[in-house]
C-alpha cells in the first residue's frame, strides 16, 4: 500500500500518477480562485457560507495530500523541512489558525501560497525540466548580472547628479536622492511623470537617459539567453531521463542509473519496476 501511493505521488509514468497530478493540479487552482474571489466584499457579504464550506473542503484534501507525502516517503525529516514540505504545510495552516483563533482571520490571505504548488505539477506537462534550467541559468548567470547592476547603479547615481546641477529645486529636484528616484524612474523607462526636468539641458540629459534604458534591458536578456542556449545544447542526449521525482526537492531530469538527486543529494529510492521500464525505454 505504501509502495503504491508512493509512486503514485511521486512517480509520473503511470496512469494514476498523472491523474493524481491532474487532479490536484485542479484543486489547487480551485481553491486558488476562491481565495481571490472571496477577497471581493460585497460577494464575499453574499456568499460567505458558501466560501467558507469550499475552504474547509480544499484544506481537508489538501491535510489528507500532506500527511500521505509524510507516510509514504522515507525522507520525513528531509521532506518536512525541505521547501515544498513547508509550502504544503502553509497551502493548510491558515485555515486552521482561523478555527483556532477567529481575530487571526486575515492571515488566511497566505492561502495564495497554494498557488505555488503549481510548480509541483509541472513535471506533469515536462515543465519542470525547462523551470531548472532557467534556475541554473540563472544562477549561472548571477556573477555577470551583479557586476552589470553595479555599473546601472554607478550610471544612475550619474545621471542623478548632474539633474541635480542642472535642474535644481526648482523644478522638482530638492536633493539627490529625490534626483536618484527620477534616474531610476528614467533609465527603466518607467516614467510617471511626476518629477519632469524643465529646462532645455534637462531634458536633453533625460533623453539620453531614456536611450540608456533600452541597453540597460537588452544586456541582461542577451547574457541570460546565451546561458540557456548553451545548457539547452548541452543538455541534447538520446538517453530520456528517469520519470521520477526526488521526494524531498521535486526535481527531476535524472538519469537513468542514477541512485541520488543531482540537485539537492537525497536518495532518489526509486521503484524497481519505474527504474527497469525506464532502462528499457
Amino acid at each position: 500500500m505504501r509502495h503504491q501511493l508512493e509512486v503514485i505521488i511521486f512517480g509520473t509514468s503511470t496512469r494514476a500518477g498523472r491523474n493524481f497530478d491532474i487532479a490536484l493540479l485542479v484543486l489547487i487552482l480551485a481553491s486558488v480562485v476562491v481565495v481571490m474571489i472571496d477577497s471581493v466584499p460585497h460577494i464575499h457579504v453574499a456568499y460567505e457560507d458558501i466560501f467558507w464550506k469550499c475552504e474547509i473542503f480544499f484544506t481537508a484534501v489538501f491535510t489528507a495530500e500532506y500527511v500521505t507525502r509524510i507516510w509514504c516517503t522515507q525522507h520525513r525529516r528531509a521532506y518536512l523541512l525541505s521547501f515544498w514540505g513547508v509550502i504544503d504545510l502553509l497551502a493548510i495552516l491558515p485555515t486552521y489558525i482561523a478555527i483556532l483563533m477567529p481575530e487571526a482571520a486575515p492571515l488566511v490571505v497566505v492561502r495564495l501560497l497554494r498557488v505555488v504548488r503549481v510548480f509541483r505539477i509541472l513535471r506533469l506537462m515536462s515543465l519542470f525540466t525547462e523551470l531548472n534550467e532557467i534556475l541554473s541559468a540563472l544562477r549561472n548567470t548571477a556573477r555577470s548580472i551583479f557586476v552589470f547592476l553595479i555599473m546601472v547603479m554607478v550610471v544612475v547615481v550619474v545621471f542623478a547628479c548632474v539633474m541635480y546641477v542642472i535642474e535644481g529645486a526648482d523644478s522638482g529636484f530638492e536633493s539627490i536622492p529625490m534626483s536618484i528616484y527620477w534616474a531610476v524612474v528614467t533609465i527603466t523607462t518607467v516614467g510617471y511623470g511626476d518629477l519632469v526636468p524643465q529646462t532645455p539641458a534637462g531634458r536633453f540629459v533625460a533623453g539620453f537617459g531614456m536611450l540608456v534604458g533600452y541597453s540597460i534591458i537588452a544586456v541582461p536578456t542577451a547574457i541570460i539567453t546565451r546561458e540557456l542556449w548553451e545548457r539547452i545544447n548541452q543538455r541534447q542526449s538520446p538517453d530520456p531521463p528517469l520519470p521520477w521525482n526526488c521526494p524531498v526537492c521535486a526535481k527531476q531530469g535524472h538519469s537513468v542509473d542514477a541512485l541520488h538527486c543531482k540537485y539537492c543529494g537525497s536518495e532518489l529510492d526509486v521503484p524497481h519496476d519505474i527504474r527497469e521500464r525506464a532502462q528499457k525505454a
